[in-house]
């Protein structure tokens, strides 16, 4: 008997006794096979241990049905959902999915975009915009589909699977203002190169300022998401203004970090200071007291984004930006 490596298509046709053609369409699970036939080929498969060469059905479609996806950070749970239902809806369409992190560092970005592309990967999936329009231009040259995640903006020049942020931090705002707070300390994630973080800082400042309540440059401090970070930047602006009563957060990371180090310090919350998060991951709803927050609807843009790109490539037509919407989350945190 062959060694199973050396089984080829022919052997199954000759002991199915059809040809090669019909044992490719039973493969491919054509309707334009009777079942007693595809029956018959199957029993072949299993009998002699076949196993397709998905390389040269590769070569042979042009497709290899991988789907790079490339987040900003593995570290915590801000994509975690999201990517899980990216994947599952994908995943029940035949793809799999590649997934890498690029630690927020562009030049890292752009590096995994190439070399996703170069192994095949059919689609891309990346979050938010701020990346060198060079890589937009790659990417059509190399007529490769992709979605953006996290982010939303009107305009046709990308498919969008996203909430606006600086409207989403406006509403956290406005809810911190309806409860008279006024003495206001917004910690941001890092904005260089992370529009999000970027038009939620700007959302937050925007609602003060549309409040006629001022804020000045050493009550905003921008930080990594790591939580010892953001228990830093809760000093900094607390040390420089005493008589802070609430702050906002870029994130879900920073307002824990925020909260861990306000209660060590020994303040009490929401009494004595209020804290307000972003993304409404699981630890929001874990930590004590728990968090207020936005809700970010993470599986909603996985699901989303990936029939998206299924829809690309089936050469269905493509499917407009998708504006989702987030709300707010009240929990302890906030009073």
């Amino acid at each position: 008997m062959k060694n199973k490596k050396s089984i080829t298509i022919l052997d199954v046709a000759r002991l199915a006794k059809v040809s090669t053609a019909t044992v490719s369409r039973c493969l491919n699970n054509s309707e334009n096979v009777k079942i007693v036939t595809k029956q018959r080929v199957i029993s072949a498969v299993e009998t002699l241990g076949y196993y397709p060469n998905f390389g040269a059905k590769v070569l042979a479609a042009k497709k290899t049905n991988l789907i790079g996806a490339i987040i900003p950070t593995m570290e915590n749970a801000i994509f975690a959902a999201g990517i899980q239902a990216f994947q599952e809806v994908l995943s029940v369409a035949g793809y799999t999915l590649l997934v890498s992190s690029s630690s927020y560092q562009r030049d890292l970005e752009e590096e995994q975009i190439y070399a996703l592309v170069s192994r095949g990967a059919d689609a891309l999936l990346l979050i938010g915009e701020d990346r060198d329009p060079n890589i937009y231009a790659y990417l059509k040259q190399r007529q490769i589909p992709y979605v953006i995640a996290w982010n939303y903006r009107n305009g046709l020049q990308h498919t969008f699977i996203g909430f606006d942020n600086m409207r989403a931090a406006q509403m956290a705002t406005e809810e911190v203002i309806k409860r008279h707070h006024k003495n206001i300390c917004i910690i941001a994630g890092n904005t260089a190169e992370n529009d999000r973080a970027r038009d939620r800082k700007i959302g937050f400042i925007k609602s003060l300022e549309n409040h006629k309540i001022a804020i000045s440059a050493n009550q905003i401090i921008e930080a990594s998401y790591v939580f010892e970070e953001a228990g830093d930047a809760f000093d900094t602006p607390i040390c420089n203004n005493p008589e802070t009563t609430a702050i906002l957060c870029g994130n879900d990371v920073l307002a824990v970090g925020a909260l861990l180090r306000a209660r060590k310090r020994g303040f009490n919350i929401p009494k004595q200071i209020s804290i307000v998060g972003f993304d409404d991951i699981e630890i929001s709803n874990i930590v004590s007291p728990k968090l207020s927050t936005v809700h970010v609807p993470h599986r909603q843009m996985g699901r989303h984004s990936a029939q998206s790109i299924i829809n690309m490539l089936n050469g269905s037509p493509e499917m407009k930006s998708l504006e989702l919407k987030p709300y707010f989350v009240q929990r302890e945190s906030l009073s």
